[in-house]
């Protein structure tokens, strides 16, 4: 018996040393998590077995034009049977059609290795998939994992998802010789010459899916639009314990790296690339989440770079599952819609995130906050410290609430009435942004709520920015601004449009010709200013469309 224990007792031994070297769930040393705002237990990595499947002994041929679709399925078939193991992928140019992972695996991409995602449209089957917060027909991805454990991607190497195969471009967005060569290329153009496709059927693609939604038809009669349905280059669907480290991400015919309902997840070191006119090119989509580090990575791309998302109007709020505690921290993003991002599908929820020291370099905006009637969704417990901005296109700090809509102006907003509310109302509170520092900016900062539900308890502290225009605030409530510089070009500092309950606690007024406050509207009120010289300032606080000066007190 005890001979028999002894053998059990071995071959359990064994089985954990043919793993290859897990480190314990730990935070990074470099991350100081005594200031983590909200409880998290940190992310474990992957176990995988300690063997190795060289994609070359399954056929594969690194040369750029053999198509490798099966010899890739065939390693990774081998991996799977094999329990596991790591998945290698040697320098070369290696053209597939779509990867399918298992469990269990470790994607390794040597240096020099590229995979090359095939651009022929019909190596994507066609398949219901989860697509900008809704269930849609798409193409596969290049790169899939459904209801998968332990996986990773590793390695130098690059990813590449032939992107300039499916997207559309904006003729606003190129040079006038760029866009001469792009419709010289082929395709097809839009009737107002503004969108260039890559065929007709891309172009018709939006009328011929209406159609075959309405008649509610079968996924095989979508292949009439199948030019058209991009999918996102990384889909990862319900995994748990999954890393990211090392390679280039590139090049995706929509969004580049979309984790949907994953948890346990480390993505780090990693180079989000696409170019800045690609069509809804984001570079990372979090969606409804749960227990992720993001750290020490690079985004340089055409859409939103780091962004949390939780469903879209009445189906995010069925599946009801709120991405949640995230740690974001030491990324850089060199160019993007938003650097750091919310919304505008968050209809699900978005709470308990921790983003630190990132920097964002010529992105059109810096912190972006997005929703719009219709998708309802808490946002809440958002903790953002440390991000240094320079050369911000457009707004350094941006909340949204009419996102795809017409947001009124402030002339507009001072009567602007109150929707009801209910299930569709997204709102938007408790979030705490300090030490933002950023030197060039179109606007410092704007805040745009509902008038039914006004952004709610926002604190901005020990903040600098310097922009063409200063700070405007709409329908916001329970503001506290501490120890901020705005330092506009022009115009005043700040500006409320039917806010309350806000306390401006030693803002330093900058030499403005235009004045430092403005408060607008019938339903302005308690403004308080803290720490401030009421002699000096007077005279440059103005009060417009109905608001009466004893809003103001002075403490």
């Amino acid at each position: 018996m005890r001979t028999r224990q002894n053998i059990l007792f071995c071959l359990a031994l064994l089985g954990l040393l043919c793993v290859s070297p897990v480190l314990a769930a730990v935070w990074p040393t470099d991350l100081p998590v005594s200031e983590l705002p909200f409880s998290m237990t940190p992310p474990e990595e992957p176990q995988i077995p300690d063997k190795r499947f060289v994609i070359t002994d399954y056929g594969a041929v690194g040369d750029g034009q053999t198509n490798n679709t099966e010899a890739f399925a065939r390693a990774m078939e081998a991996c799977a049977k094999a329990g596991g193991g790591r998945v290698v992928v040697p320098a070369g140019l290696w053209l597939t059609g779509p990867i399918r992972l298992v469990s269990r695996m470790d994607l390794h991409l040597e240096k020099g290795a590229v995979i090359l995602f095939s651009p022929n449209i019909e190596d994507y089957p066609l398949e219901e998939r989860s697509f900008e917060g809704r269930q849609e027909v798409r193409r596969m991805s290049p790169l899939t994992g459904d209801n998968l454990e332990h996986i990773a991607i590793t390695g130098s190497g690059i990813l590449d998802g032939s992107g300039q195969a499916w997207r559309p471009v904006k003729k606003e967005k190129m040079t006038e010789r760029q866009w001469k060569e792009l419709v010289a290329s082929g395709g097809a153009v839009e009737p107002s010459g503004t969108m260039w496709w890559p065929s007709e059927k891309a172009m018709n693609g939006p009328q011929t899916v209406a159609e075959l939604k309405k008649r509610k038809a079968p996924v095989a009669d979508y292949a009439a639009a199948g030019e058209f349905l991009r999918p996102v280059m990384v889909s990862l669907v319900n995994c748990r314990n999954v890393l990211l480290d090392g390679p280039t991400f590139q090049n995706s015919p929509a969004w580049n790296i979309h984790p949907l309902l994953c948890e346990n997840m480390i993505l780090r070191n990693l180079q989000v690339r696409n170019p800045w006119w690609s069509q809804n090119g984001d570079g990372l989509d979090l969606e409804s989440c749960r227990n992720v580090l993001v750290y020490n990575c690079t985004f340089d791309v055409g859409d939103d770079a780091i962004c949390m998302k939780s469903g879209r109007d009445e189906y995010g709020r069925r599946r009801g599952k709120p991405t949640e505690n995230v740690v974001i921290s030491d990324c850089i993003v060199y160019h993007g819609h938003g650097g750091f991002v919310v919304g505008s599908e968050m209809s699900g929820g978005v709470r308990n995130i921790w983003v630190r020291n990132c920097s964002f370099l010529e992105t059109d905006i810096g912190l972006r906050f997005k929703s719009t009637r219709g998708r309802g969704g808490l946002v809440e417990n958002i903790f953002i410290q440390d991000i240094f901005m320079a050369n911000i296109a457009v707004d350094a700090i941006h909340f949204n609430l009419f996102y795809s809509g017409s947001a009124p102006t402030l002339e507009e907003s001072v009567n602007s009435p109150a929707a009801e509310v209910n299930e569709g109302t997204p709102r938007f509170e408790r979030i705490f942004i300090r030490n933002v520092f950023c030197r060039g900016a179109k606007r410092a900062v704007y805040m745009q709520g509902l008038p039914e539900m006004p952004v709610r308890e926002v604190e901005i502290k020990n903040t600098v920015i310097s922009a063409q225009l200063g700070g405007l605030f709409l329908d916001t409530e329970r503001l506290h601004l501490s120890d901020v510089s705005i330092l506009p070009e022009k115009g005043p500092d700040l500006t409320f449009t039917n806010s309350r309950s806000i306390l401006l606690e030693r803002v330093k007024p900058s030499a403005s010709k235009d004045g430092f406050l403005v408060l607008a509207g019938s339903r302005t009120k308690d403004i308080r200013l803290l720490g401030a010289n009421r002699s000096n300032l007077s005279e440059r606080i103005h009060y417009q469309f109905g608001c009466a000066p004893d809003v103001l007190g002075w403490e």
